[in-house]
């Protein structure tokens, strides 16, 4: 059986419910958090918490002052051991302001957290190098919300069933200048002569927590990062192309388009984050 946690209550699966009239359903009013846990340990667990408050600022959520890190941490592992999966899981937690309409909302923080179990092979870099494309039905904002891990996810959600049905890995979004922001499920890094380069937040991606800590790890190395505005062109002539998440780490990509790409840099800056995530 497995069992999810619901304002700080464990339920079985079946048992969990959310009201109708919930803000992150009806309307989309909300944030998530996708965190790994490995041997009982959340990873990056600072950098998940200070973007997740930071956007609960930003949104004006009512946030009760029993609703801390020290607390979620705790539940998130202890749902981990109700769920057998303490070595190794994928954790999702899902928080809304309230519920109610538009103007009349109760503004009462629920949040929700699921664990599941993942495999030992997330834990290294891809064999297969991914197959990618550009999703071209829509264009992401560039505003102060864009970089939130949003309940709003409509973009992700039809880009991630583009890739599917085009049999791609996955597909990266434009913003609203017709750039490349991100990709359905990660940040994205490409590499040219030897730099390494990320579109930065202002373009409207995810402000992701693997995307930091690979520049923060990597500032003063040989592989510093530089933000700069990502055009397809770009892409099409980079030396190589990789994708960053908390669940995967780093992915190479093998091909993008009709352009193919080897990992030998990316298998470097792969093993680096990991020794420093082991440190």
């Amino acid at each position: 059986m497995e069992f999810i946690n619901v304002n700080g209550k464990i339920v079985p699966r079946d048992e969990a419910s959310i009201r109708v009239d919930d803000h992150s359903y009806r309307y989309g009013n909300g944030l998530f958090e996708t965190m790994k846990v490995l041997n009982g340990k959340i990873l990056l667990s600072d950098f998940h918490f200070e973007r997740l408050f930071e956007g609960l600022y930003l949104l004006k959520f009512q946030v009760s002052k029993l609703f801390t890190r020290i607390r979620l941490e705790k539940e998130i592992l202890q749902l981990c051991k109700k769920n057998n999966c303490e070595s190794i899981a994928r954790i999702r937690l899902s928080v809304s302001p309230g519920y109610g309409g538009l103007y009349d909302a109760n503004e009462k923080l629920q949040y929700r957290i699921e664990s599941w179990p993942l495999r030992a092979s997330t834990m290294q870099l891809n064999d297969n190098g991914l197959v990618i494309d550009v999703f071209p039905y829509a264009q992401k904002s560039c505003d102060r919300f864009s970089g939130l891990k949003s309940a709003s996810h409509l973009a992700y959600a039809m880009g991630a069933r583009f890739a599917k049905e085009n049999k791609l890995n996955d597909c990266l979004l434009l913003n609203s200048h017709n750039r490349i922001c991100d990709s359905t499920i990660a940040n994205i890094f490409w590499i040219k002569s030897g730099l390494i380069y990320t579109p930065p937040l202002s373009e409207g991606c995810i402000a992701g927590v693997m995307r930091k800590f690979l520049i923060n790890s990597l500032s003063g190395t040989t592989y510093k990062v530089f933000e700069k505005h990502c055009q397809i062109t770009a892409l099409e002539k980079a030396d190589e192309i990789f994708l960053t998440n908390a669940i995967r780490g780093i992915q190479w990509v093998r091909r993008f388009r009709d352009t193919l790409f080897g990992n030998v840099a990316t298998k470097k800056i792969h093993d680096e984050l990991s020794q420093r995530k082991s440190e």
